[in-house]
């Protein structure tokens, strides 16, 4: 995972990654060609192999001069784009979507973005334990879309105000901060903005953008220049409420004032800080969108373990991308991991979730992970971090006046379902941390922290054909790239303004993996 000198100024000059590409160019499963394999629902699906790995260093910088951290957050493959060679390297351009920015020591006026990469990705078909591959995904950055308001000003990933927000006509109020200086805690003259901790994202076949956050949590949908046409705001047992309001602040101070406090520092109902709209997905026809909470609602049994399981996922349909309607709403009972590192008592902890995908058959891939586990953290060894499936074809439709209404709950205190619910159908499938597949790219889980660390953070799923073309043999691979939370010892952000070093004293590269996998001839993964 070595680069050359010459090879990484190369990288810094043209904010590309560059690696050596092994030249095999047939793809050949492990011997049993089978990691694992799972039922679910009737459906067969098969990890073969992990097939590939490629990253972006943590100080690499876009044409704003900011660095490009976070963009593991949600990503996407134009499919229109995705070609296989006939020396059998696959092409593409990959979308990436970084979250609210380098906030591990406070949030700072960091505008949302959305960036584009082209991608070349050679299978390592001789890989081995003993003779690892180096990084066969290259990643090159080719440009960056700011996000915008409706009026044109720039969204920021500043922590909303606890208060309030910004009303703007046809749209629901919108979630704002308002700064001081230039808000990074420079001298400035201050705004109101609207807030985004953005971390789902769908390409829609138009051209434009959906894309869910935390702080509202919203989906909105943005033009393909960037600037926002429209947003949903869910049913009003979402929204989070304070003291007898809604209450948008994730109580994640500003960088330039640490002290400040949101009281109550949780709010009372709705989404838990930082446990929003993480998951989204359209249909393979791309008339519906699914959006998935991170971990219960408070009204639900969150925000603490093992509570907070009871994850519900909404259902729109977007034919008319102007009038979305909301059509239904189920339950995704989320999978619990023990934590060897916590007191006996608290050990019990949900894995939540960061990502999900529509499979075309009332199923999906689901990413649920732990925390505090992998490069830079306090531990190195991740217990669960998995792409598993749900099922909702037998899933209660929990959509109600009473369900959604503001304080609505659907679970008890304790996480427990109420009376006559059904959850998704959940199956465990495609472990992250399967050493013996780690190790043939040099990378492990667990162990020393050196750059072979998986970063703790896997927060996409990207399905394309091995084929290239549509899948009908069922042979698919799924890209998973890592939010790295902007750590480098040699940040930028505004407009390259603003330099930092991580107090962590790390810089995570942003990494990314690709899975092989075979699916049931049932699936048609958007």
């Amino acid at each position: 995972m070595s680069f050359s000198l010459n090879l990484f100024v190369l990288l810094l000059s043209c904010l590309s990654l560059t690696t050596a590409v092994p030249t095999s160019s047939v793809l050949r499963p492990r011997a049993d060609g089978v990691v694992n394999q799972t039922t679910c629902n009737g459906n067969q699906y098969t990890y073969q192999q992990l097939a590939g790995y490629g990253f972006v260093p943590s100080d690499a910088r876009d044409s704003y001069g900011d660095t490009l951290g976070g963009f593991g957050s949600s990503a996407a493959i134009d499919l229109k784009t995705w070609r296989k060679l006939k020396n059998g390297t696959y092409t593409g351009i990959l979308y990436a979507l970084p979250d609210r920015g380098w906030n591990t020591q406070g949030t700072l006026n960091y505008q949302n973005r959305l960036h584009t990469f082209s991608i070349s990705f050679t299978p390592a078909s001789n890989a081995t334990v003993s003779s690892p591959s180096p990084p066969n995904l290259l990643l090159t950055y080719k440009s960056t879309t700011l996000l915008t308001d409706p009026t044109g000003t720039p969204t920021t990933g500043l922590d909303a105000d606890a208060h309030g927000g910004l009303s703007i006509p046809g749209f629901p109020l919108l979630p704002a901060a308002t700064y001081t200086g230039n808000g990074f805690g420079q001298p400035g003259t201050g705004g109101h903005r609207a807030s985004l901790d953005t971390e789902g994202l769908v390409i829609a076949k138009d051209g434009t953008y959906w894309i869910s956050d935390e702080y509202g949590p919203y989906i909105y949908h943005f033009s393909a220049s960037g600037k926002m046409l429209a947003a949903i705001q869910p049913p009003a047992a979402y929204l989070p409420h304070r003291n007898g309001s809604i209450s948008f602040s994730a109580n994640s101070p500003p960088i330039y004032d640490p002290n400040r406090t949101v009281t109550p520092a949780d709010p009372q109902s709705g989404r838990a800080n930082n446990q929003g709209l993480e998951g989204l997905t359209i249909s393979p026809d791309g008339k519906t969108l699914y959006a998935l909470m991170q971990s219960a609602l408070i009204n639900d049994g969150g925000p603490d373990n093992p509570n907070r399981r009871q994850a519900r996922l909404l259902e729109y349909d977007i034919s008319n991308a102007k009038k979305p309607e909301y059509i239904h709403e189920y339950v995704v009972t989320l999978p619990l991991w023990t934590d060897p590192t916590a007191k006996k008592s608290k050990q019990t902890k949900v894995a939540a979730q960061s990502e999900i995908h529509a499979l075309g058959n009332n199923q999906f891939f689901i990413l649920a992970r732990d925390s505090g586990a992998g490069h830079g953290q306090s531990s190195s060894t991740s217990i669960y971090r998995h792409i598993d499936i749900f099922d909702i074809s037998s899933a209660t439709d929990i959509r109600s006046m009473t369900n959604d209404a503001t304080n609505g709950s659907i679970a008890s205190p304790t996480g427990v379902l109420n009376p006559g619910i059904t959850a998704a159908t959940y199956c465990s499938f495609l472990d992250f941390n399967v050493n013996s597949e780690l190790d043939k790219f040099g990378l492990h889980n667990g162990g020393a922290q050196d750059a072979g660390l998986l970063n703790e953070k896997w927060e996409s799923i990207v399905v394309v054909p091995v084929d290239g073309k549509k899948g009908k043999d069922g042979e698919f691979f799924v890209f998973s790239l890592s939010d790295n939370d902007f750590i480098t010892q040699n940040g930028y952000l505004n407009n390259g303004q603003y330099h930092y070093s991580d107090a962590s004293g790390y810089n995570l590269d942003n990494q990314a993996l690709v899975f092989q996998v075979k699916l049931p001839s049932s699936a048609d993964p958007s």
